[in-house]
């Protein structure tokens, strides 16, 4: 037995094996999604639910639930992906994922070490202290949390399975718009609030009827800030280059073949943006534990030096709260300053993963000219040659890959910078998750839709 038939006895979700509608693809989508929602709800027995409250900033990106089923979130997932995106692309681990036997290497790979993950993460977070066990409840809590840590880790690998393969999108996506979207829902019109609504919406109008209009402004400057950052980043996705190419056996007829700017999408930041997490969480707990290799932090949770400083966005300094400071006559406080090497941070790591995901995605512009050869497009004026088509597609997919990752990056921070609601990042993320949504069923589901779904897809 070979390592290729061990990896088809890893336990997974079958592909379907006709074409699935739009309503069974929404019906599943819709399985899953409930479902997590429902798994963010319970919380494990065993937690001391007062200190897992210091993490919650972790929730944000990695589309998870501290305390809950979900702790892990897609934490497992993408940490998996990033380690063999390196060793692939390093060329350590030589598989060639445009052919099916690279692919399912890959992938197979990727499962075994994302269920590892989710045993190795749910150990580091409850002996480390992230995720502290009550001691009172018996001997027995220890492994028993862990265990229900793990499993709802594996729980959620599924679930991105069935999704990738029966729904729209991928889990990983889902999950990250469904957290995010319930952060903003909450942001924008809760009542309940320590003092007051926390909503911003309630808050303003609260200000408002009091007689306090520059507060009211105040409460909704996050909510102005999220709305600025959606539809500039709607703007920024809809941009594209279109290559044209012609019919080799029928002259005459051509089509143009489109690369978005953001070549790679969000997967960047996506990737980023978990490592940034897992780099906070570990940076945490050592500093918990009297080792501050990564940084150390004050009572509330907030880096105040090392690494860890100074590439953690200071929440505490975003522009709505530096607009209040200016205006209150304190000017600029000294921690704004740390934005720039947060910004580097995210820009390079950016460009890093986005050429990495090319090389390990089917991206390249090998696999892309080798896609164009096979239904017959050729460069208008050469001869029917893939290394003809794959040398202009250099000059595009190279720069894209390179100037589409560091702008998602910037874009990520400065969207951060803002201090929207459910962080810039996690709108960043919801935003081109959903517009990729948008894309694949005005693509793949239009003449499966209800007409008047139809009309509201602009179609």
């Amino acid at each position: 037995m070979n390592y290729l038939d061990i990896l088809k006895l890893i336990p997974g979700v079958e592909s379907p094996q006709k074409r699935l509608t739009f309503k069974e693809k929404l019906k599943w989508t819709g399985i899953i999604l409930i479902l997590y929602y429902a798994m963010s709800q319970i919380i494990v027995w065993g937690v001391d639910q007062e200190a897992v409250a210091r993490f919650e900033f972790l929730e944000i990106v990695l589309g998870s639930a501290m305390g809950s089923l979900i702790t892990l979130g897609i934490g497992p997932i993408v940490t998996a992906s990033i380690i063999l995106q390196l060793l692939n692309g390093s060329g350590i681990l030589k598989w060639d994922t445009s052919t099916e036997v690279g692919r399912l290497m890959f992938m197979g790979t990727q499962k075994i070490l994302a269920m590892l993950f989710c045993f190795f993460e749910a150990i580091a977070v409850v002996i480390f202290g992230a995720i502290p066990p009550n001691l009172a409840l018996g001997p027995y809590v220890v492994p028993l949390l862990i265990l229900q840590l793990a499993a709802g880790g594996i729980l959620i690998i599924l679930m991105d399975e069935v999704v990738s393969k029966w729904g729209f999108g991928s889990g990983v996506s889902l999950f990250i718009a469904a957290g995010i979207s319930k952060r903003i829902i909450i942001g924008s019109i809760s009542f309940l609030g320590e003092g007051g609504p926390a909503g911003a919406i309630p808050s303003a109008l609260l200000s408002f009827i009091s007689g306090r209009p520059l507060d009211a402004f105040i409460s909704l400057l996050p909510l102005i800030f999220t709305i600025v950052v959606f539809f500039f980043v709607v703007y920024a996705q809809s941009l594209r280059v279109e290559i044209p190419l012609a019919f080799g056996q029928v002259r005459g007829f051509g089509r143009r073949w489109p690369l978005r700017f953001f070549y790679t999408s969000n997967i960047p930041v996506i990737l980023v943006g978990a490592l940034l997490a897992n780099m906070q969480l570990w940076a945490k707990m050592m500093a918990e534990r009297g080792i501050p290799l990564l940084g150390t932090f004050d009572a509330s949770g907030n880096p105040v030096s090392g690494l860890i400083y100074w590439i953690t966005p200071p929440r505490q300094a975003n522009l709505s709260n530096l607009v209040i400071s200016v205006v209150s006559g304190n000017g600029i406080p000294p921690v704004a300053f740390s934005w720039i090497t947060y910004a580097l941070f995210m820009i390079i790591g950016s460009v890093i993963f986005s050429i990495f995901w090319v090389e390990t995605a089917g991206m390249s512009a090998k696999n892309v000219a080798r896609q164009i050869q096979n239904i017959g497009l050729s460069v208008p004026g050469f001869r029917r040659d893939v290394r003809i088509i794959e040398r202009v597609l250099k000059r595009y997919i190279n720069a894209l890959a390179v100037l589409g990752g560091a702008t998602v990056g910037l874009l990520a921070a400065f969207a951060d910078f803002t201090g929207a609601l459910g962080t810039g990042t996690g709108i960043l993320l919801t935003v081109m998750i959903i517009y990729n949504l948008y894309e694949e069923l005005a693509r793949q589901h239009l003449e499966d839709m209800h007409p008047a779904l139809r009309r509201f897809m602009g179609r």
